[in-house]
């Protein structure tokens, strides 16, 4: 078994501890929190061994009455891989102390590329990560349009990508993020960065990205223009995104009209805390004019990067082939809504 320390036990690292949980082929050997919340009680109550990130702060645990395992030097050492779901800049200072302990390491999409040896993403380049020391699993917007971009390339080969991505202002628990009524352009300047994060992936893509922020905290919402080097028509398209593993396209008669009832529909399916790791594409704007592909899709931000770990886990340390990894790792988590 892999064993498997998460540094960073919140939105995402809880996450994907539940997840690393559920494969055949991993055990969590333990988290790593900054400060007694309810996410370290919650974790004790789980059985995950927990383990401070900062030593200075292992009195406070014992105030709260948290039992400790040791320290986050003491997990690293104990681990394989090591998954760091810290809060962004912070996996970036890691990076030395993973290096110390030999031990490989996945960083999250909010630290700088070049903080890693190699970006990741399950669907386009699995196998660019095996090998290396510490590798980066790209954020969530940058996830959701390699996964669309992958088979659109493989299949039909693409000119341009045009995406406007229509931003949650922060999650359900970010309470000092926003904005509240206000609709931003964010940034003002462009390109946003996710264009230049997508070619980390994909090194020669013709990218352009727009941001808005919004006053909401359920997903992402992006509007895609494709320009494809062949002609397929609508249905063509479908099809072959319907084919993706990890691309859901949304039928008509769902009425599911925007990201309330795709939450509403995960809760109603039995998702744990009502998580989409697929991309949500709404059928009905698959539409071609000529050879420009248009469509809407929904991302949700807390959780597309979960099963992206889990596979990023296995390519790290060369166990598993792409197409392998990416089955075991749907199965396990029981994706495919």
């Amino acid at each position: 078994m892999i064993q498997v320390a998460i540094n960073g036990y919140g939105t995402i690292g809880k996450r994907v501890a539940d997840a690393v949980r559920a494969q055949p082929d991993m055990e969590v050997v333990g988290v790593a929190k900054t400060r007694p919340n309810f996410e370290a009680e919650t974790a004790v109550e789980k059985g995950y061994p927990l383990y401070a990130a900062i030593e200075d702060r292992i009195e406070l645990f014992d105030d709260a009455g948290i039992e400790l395992a040791g320290t986050v030097d003491e997990l690293v050492a104990a681990a394989d891989v090591v998954v760091d779901a810290c809060p962004s800049g912070i996996g970036a200072d890691n990076v030395e102390m993973y290096r110390e302990h030999d031990t490989p390491a996945l960083l999250q999409g909010g630290e700088d590329a070049d903080a890693a040896d190699v970006s990741f993403n399950a669907r386009a380049n699995f196998d660019e990560t095996t090998g290396t020391d510490v590798a980066r699993v790209v954020s969530c917007n940058t996830t959701g349009l390699s996964r669309l971009v992958a088979p659109l390339e493989e299949e039909y080969g693409i000119e341009k990508v045009r995406a406007t991505l229509v931003r949650r202002g922060g999650d359900p628990a970010q309470t000092g993020r926003g904005p509240i009524n206000d609709i931003l352009p964010n940034p003002v300047s462009l390109p946003s960065h996710h264009g230049p994060d997508v070619n980390t992936i994909f090194p020669d893509l013709a990218i352009d990205t727009l941001g808005l922020k919004v006053p909401a905290t359920l997903m992402h919402t992006h509007s895609i223009n494709v320009e494809l080097e062949s002609t397929p028509d609508a249905a063509e398209v479908r099809d072959l995104l319907e084919s993706q593993s990890r691309t859901f396209v949304i039928d008509e008669h769902m009425a599911i009209d925007g990201a309330g009832k795709l939450k509403e529909y995960a809760q109603d399916v039995g998702r744990p805390r009502a998580d989409i790791w697929e991309n949500c594409i709404w059928g009905e704007s698959i539409t071609m004019e000529g050879n420009d592909l248009y469509l809407f899709q929904a991302i949700h931000q807390e959780s597309d990067v979960v099963p992206e770990n889990v596979d990023a886990v296995r390519a790290i340390l060369g166990e598993s082939d792409a197409a392998e990894s990416i089955e075991t790792t749907n199965e396990a988590l029981g994706m495919g809504i």
